[in-house]
């Protein structure tokens, strides 16, 4: 249940940082996965290559990762937007973007495996029969202060308010003195700053890879689906409930399996909620 809940803290903060760009551009933005991998890469080369301290390393990997979602959202999706090209067209290019940058990681990084964790190895904490590490309750700590944090500022500030309008209606939005634009320029820059701060986070407990980002991304959206797509509540829900179920499932099974019941869960999930195949009466949905 610890490690479901670490793990959970985790897939929330990905599936979040996802729906809040989701929410706005209605696309799924695949790319997000190399934001998220470009986190930890950014902050392994501050911390480790140039040797700066660990607060600051965070902080400069957490600036470049939103600026890389903004060059993302600049340099192609915006172009695309203007000349009104469907999801279809977004999402084949999200998918470009991923393999492009993914490939540009591991030609400057190298294929092997890296780690950011530095220092002696500290005895964790005993809770029950369970054993818990300082950098675990840091993750967690962490992740869970970020998404309160994203929550009440979408809910509360100004700018939040005009994200969730342009999510409603950017047509609308724009006529009330909203410019959709700068919305999405905030969500991305947003969204790829939470996504480089779970890279980063998870880096301090696991080792670092190029392609680390395509399982996470894949959790983010099985997170955001289980949770309701574009539910800022739903995604942290779904989070916590996916890593809990997969952490349990393997309790009698290999590790490798992770994977597998995610995407079981996900299947289940689609074919048994309203609506899906085995539930056809669909009740009205909430708007």
């Amino acid at each position: 249940m610890l490690n479901g809940i670490i793990a959970g803290g985790i897939y929330s903060l990905i599936a979040l940082s996802f729906t809040i760009i989701y929410r706005t551009v209605k696309f799924f933005h695949f790319a997000h996965g190399v934001v998220y991998t470009g986190g930890a890469y950014l902050a392994y080369t501050f911390a480790i290559s140039l040797g700066f301290p660990f607060l600051l390393s965070f902080f400069l990997a957490t600036v470049l990762a939103a600026i890389l979602g903004l060059c993302i959202d600049r340099l192609v999706y915006s172009p695309l937007r203007q000349k009104k090209a469907t999801n279809l067209v977004l999402l084949i290019a999200s998918f470009g973007i991923f393999i492009f940058i993914q490939n540009l990681i591991q030609l400057i990084y190298g294929a092997q495996i890296l780690t950011l964790r530095t220092g002696p190895i500290r005895e964790g904490y005993q809770i029950f029969s369970a054993v818990i590490t300082p950098i675990q309750v840091m993750i967690l700590v962490v992740s869970v202060a970020l998404m309160l944090a994203l929550w009440l500022f979408i809910q509360k500030t100004k700018m939040g308010k005009a994200m969730r309008a342009v999510a409603d209606d950017p047509v609308g939005a724009s006529v009330v003195g909203i410019y959709p634009e700068h919305t999405i320029l905030t969500a991305f820059a947003i969204g790829s700053a939470a996504a480089g701060i779970a890279g980063i986070l998870i880096s301090l407990e696991t080792n670092i890879e190029p392609t680390m980002g395509f399982s996470a991304i894949l959790k983010g959206m099985i997170a955001s689906i289980i949770g309701g797509i574009g539910s800022i509540p739903g995604a942290m829900f779904g989070g916590f409930f996916l890593g809990i179920v997969e952490n349990l499932g393997i309790w009698k099974i290999q590790a490798g399996w992770k994977d597998t019941i995610a995407f079981a869960v996900l299947i289940v999930f689609l074919l048994f909620r309203p609506g899906g195949i085995f539930n056809v009466k669909a009740g009205p949905e909430r708007v």
